[in-house]
């Protein structure tokens, strides 16, 4: 219950998000089939992830966790993010080889567990489908994702709103 102020720190980076957003594209359409890069994250609060292709943006996704899924392990809802970003551009994937980068170190050994749950196992028949690498990428340098994972549930109010 904090009164919400908006000063001239507020305006200012609002000002330049606004141009920023107005002035170039923000996703680009993919050019061939070649070159995709998925950054995945979880959090206790859901799932996110970005799709790029020579170092621009083509899609960002992300989702709340559900009932469910929110008793999941750390592991479980790291993979399940990669799940989520596969199954969601399938279209785009299928029958292409590309890297997901997760800050989740241990799924990049996925692969050579010997020991899954039923859930992992469902997960890991998934990606055989596909020919992606999982690979290590730390998780401040992963911020797009990690951001769009850790949305909140209630959405943000504003009471008035003028764009000049």
């Amino acid at each position: 219950n904090k009164p919400f102020i908006w000063g001239n720190n507020e305006e200012k980076a609002f000002q330049t998000l606004k141009r920023k957003l107005c002035s170039a594209p923000i996703l680009s359409l993919p050019e061939g089939s070649e070159d995709f890069v998925v950054y995945c994250d979880a959090s206790l609060r859901g799932f996110g992830a970005v799709l790029m292709q020579r170092e621009k943006v083509i899609a960002y996704a992300s989702r709340q966790l559900r009932k469910n899924e929110e008793n999941y392990t750390t592991h479980d809802l790291e993979l399940g993010a990669v799940v989520f970003a596969l199954r969601l551009w399938r279209h785009y994937l299928y029958g292409t080889k590309y890297k997901v980068f997760t800050d989740h170190k241990s799924l990049q050994y996925i692969l050579d567990q010997k020991e899954l749950n039923m859930r992992q196992r469902r997960w890991i028949e998934l990606l055989s489908d596909y020919d992606c690498e999982i690979r290590y990428h730390p998780g401040k340098a992963n911020v797009v994702a990690d951001a769009l994972s850790r949305k909140d549930k209630e959405p943000i109010r504003v009471r008035a709103l003028v764009v000049t």
